[in-house]
């Protein structure tokens, strides 16, 4: 009986069981619906008229239903003819399929998550994510840590926590006194209802912990927030106007995103996204431009098992050349004992996964000055850990902000150095340090 992962290899073996003929029925569109059931989609309505190519098209349906089973319709509704194939297209996940020129599959979702849509890096201030497969990781405290010393250099950082299911960034930035009103969530609601410019000014906070520099602070929420949970069940609704034109909930992510930009003319923008593959973490990571995308890690099972379905999906969509340069991993909560053996694994297994899905394969004898590759102890390389320690000092704080107002340049270099040195390398447009 044929499963779900077995769908995209059938339809791909099938179709190229077919070889040049396909040719004949122009391009098409597999159609995979929200119950995971597949039917055609033709391109060319003039194919009707052409019997050659109907007798193909009935083959194809014939076989497409005995090979997928119950993800199938029957074969009298399995074919479906579009004047227009960039409407079916529009807005929905899409990937091609390896050797077959005109062919998309298009993945219709229960949510607008599309991880395999990215978008090209900013032009502007550097966007750089700081994500991770799983909570936990010591993200947000890193991020913390490195607006501080960006602004200690005289930087004007912008902070955005979009971890919204669990927001808290700005407890870490900002003291109760200088929070303000409102935050993203609050925006993304007033928005739906052309009422955004309401909330925008008193949506973004100064931090204290900036002296050279400046950190300017947009947490999930305002200092009261609210019916947060309701608010939270609107914020991911696509805007549609009068004239009936759809802007999905990323799309006005990015809008707000280049409003603040040019409102507060940041030298970086770091970015606080949810943990784990979801919607939240796909507008992070693919949709907001990205110049850099810190993939977190700590040596452990789940983590790199996290990180595979990632790169794989990535792999499988053909979009991996689009985002892979922008990946950096960083080693969290490196332990104080042993650390240089810990660090040695998590190279190791990041060298394994990021060669498995990532990194062109290099035959044996093949010099790889063109393909993008690396070796296991190449320190430049995306799967070297920007190593962030464990500290004693820093673990269960009660109060980060307080913590970071009594810290210097030495703790924090001796702490997060690797990883600061990175961001700031990027920021500047440069050439990122060994570690």
């Amino acid at each position: 009986m044929t499963t779900f992962d077995q769908i995209v290899p059938t339809i791909r073996n099938l179709l190229q069981s077919h070889g040049d003929a396909l040719a004949r029925l122009g391009p098409l569109i597999v159609n995979r619906d929200l119950n995971s059931r597949v039917r055609l989609i033709v391109g060319k309505t003039t194919i009707r008229d052409d019997p050659e190519a109907m007798a193909l098209l009935t083959t194809l349906t014939q076989q497409m239903t005995a090979m997928l089973g119950p993800h199938a319709f029957p074969p009298d509704r399995t074919l479906l003819f579009e004047e227009q194939l960039e409407s079916v297209l529009d807005g929905l996940p899409s990937f091609t399929l390896d050797g077959l020129d005109g062919i998309r599959v298009v993945d219709r979702l229960a949510t607008e998550t599309n991880w395999a849509s990215i978008a090209p890096p900013t032009t502007g201030a550097s966007r750089i994510v700081f994500f991770s497969i799983k909570g936990g990781v010591g993200r947000s405290t890193a991020l913390a840590a490195s607006a501080w010393a960006l602004a200690q250099q005289g930087k004007r950082v912008l902070v955005l926590d979009l971890d919204l299911e669990a927001p808290g960034l700005s407890s870490a930035l900002l003291p109760n006194e200088r929070r303000l009103d409102y935050g993203i969530a609050d925006w993304l609601v007033e928005d739906l209802v052309d009422n955004g410019d309401t909330v925008f000014e008193q949506m973004v906070a100064t931090s204290t912990l900036a002296h050279d520099g400046e950190i300017y602070v947009v947490p999930a929420h305002g200092r009261d927030p609210g019916e947060y949970v309701a608010k939270l069940g609107r914020v991911w609704m696509p805007k549609v106007s009068i004239e009936g034109r759809r802007e999905g909930w990323s799309q006005r992510l990015q809008r707000l995103m280049n409003a603040l930009e040019q409102r507060w003319q940041p030298d970086v923008i770091l970015i606080d996204s949810r943990a784990g593959i979801d919607e939240v973490a796909s507008a992070c990571v693919t949709d907001l431009g990205a110049n850099l995308v810190l993939l977190f890690a700590i040596h452990a099972e789940q983590t790199w098992t996290g990180y595979r379905i990632l790169f794989r999906h990535w792999r499988n969509a053909g979009v991996t050349r689009s985002i892979r340069e922008r990946l950096q991993l960083v080693g969290a909560m490196i332990p104080e004992l042993d650390h240089t053996i810990y660090l040695e694994r998590l190279r190791e297994e990041a060298w394994d996964t990021f060669t498995e899905e990532l990194y062109d394969g290099v035959p044996a004898g093949v010099v790889a000055a063109d393909l993008w590759s690396f070796d296991r102890a190449d320190e430049a390389a995306p799967h070297a850990p920007w190593a962030v320690r464990w500290h004693r000092n820093w673990a269960a704080v009660r109060s980060l902000h307080g913590r970071i107002e009594r810290v210097d340049s030495t703790e924090i270099d001796t702490i997060f150095g690797p990883l600061i040195a990175g961001i700031r390398a990027v920021a500047a447009n440069e050439e990122a340090p060994n570690p």
